[in-house]
């Protein structure tokens, strides 16, 4: 995927450091992606094909567990792709967490993931083949980008590390490339439904439980506000604890 991201330093909502579900996904995913890699040279690499995402399997044999297991497969020699998609799990994901808490996160994530795992599945029943293998985290890293876009949309993100870019129109770009290239061959491995799907599926997500009369913008812009107090108020604790420790230094 040539997408690349990157904060700018002063972005308000840049978090740095690792959470919990984050640094879990991350060593899970690179994890299987060394092994994976190992056995495909060793001739061992079939033994990770069932865990990959085939319509047929799904359909045909109720193996609905890749559903999930495919989104912690990546391609041994594809390293750009499971690159692009770790890096973006770290600079989207960490602020997502701690904004979210760990069990939600890592429920919308999953949500995200399986998500486009169903659109994938009924796209090649209806349209293509069902017996198209997909792997990959993309669905459920497309599905972080777009709640990072609508949770804080003002933040400016070096869009290919070069320009500039606010990331509500990023996630839109990202959005419309998914959805044009659906209608499209798919081309190297990448599957394009997998990404409308993992934005789709987060959209109805945020989009849920909403009161009547109450938008959805702006209950994100409730959040964002009440994340901002809590990092305001944990800073202001900081500096108390601070002056604390400055003045008892004085007085001894």
């Amino acid at each position: 995927m040539p997408y690349s991201t990157r904060f700018r330093t002063t972005g308000s909502a840049f978090s740095s450091g690792l959470t919990p579900a984050v640094k879990w996904l991350l060593l899970t995913n690179v994890g299987i992606f060394v092994l994976y890699y190992f056995a495909t040279l060793t001739g061992w690499g079939s033994l990770f094909h069932p865990l990959g995402l085939v319509p047929a399997d799904v359909l045909g044999r109720l193996a609905l567990w890749q559903l999930v297991t495919y989104m912690f497969v990546h391609d041994p020699y594809g390293f750009w792709h499971i690159l692009f998609n770790m890096l973006t799990l770290w600079m989207f994901g960490v602020t997502l967490e701690r904004t979210w808490g760990t069990r939600r996160f890592l429920k919308y994530y999953f949500l995200c993931g399986t998500g486009a795992g169903v659109c994938v599945v009924l796209a090649n029943l209806l349209f293509g083949s069902l017996y198209v293998r997909t792997i990959g985290a993309s669905g459920a890293i497309y599905g972080l980008l777009l709640a990072f876009g609508l949770l804080f949309p003002e933040v400016e993100i070096l869009f290919a590390f070069l320009f500039p870019i606010k990331a509500k129109y990023f996630v839109l770009i990202l959005g419309g490339i998914a959805f044009m290239s659906t209608f499209q061959p798919e081309a190297g491995g990448v599957s394009h439904v997998a990404h409308l799907g993992g934005m789709l599926f987060g959209l109805l997500y945020l989009k849920r439980g909403l009161p009547s009369g109450v938008s959805l913008s702006s209950r994100l812009e409730r959040w964002y506000k009440d994340w901002k107090l809590q990092r305001a108020k944990r800073k202001f604790q900081v500096y108390l604890k601070k002056q604390e420790k400055d003045s008892d230094r004085w007085v001894r």
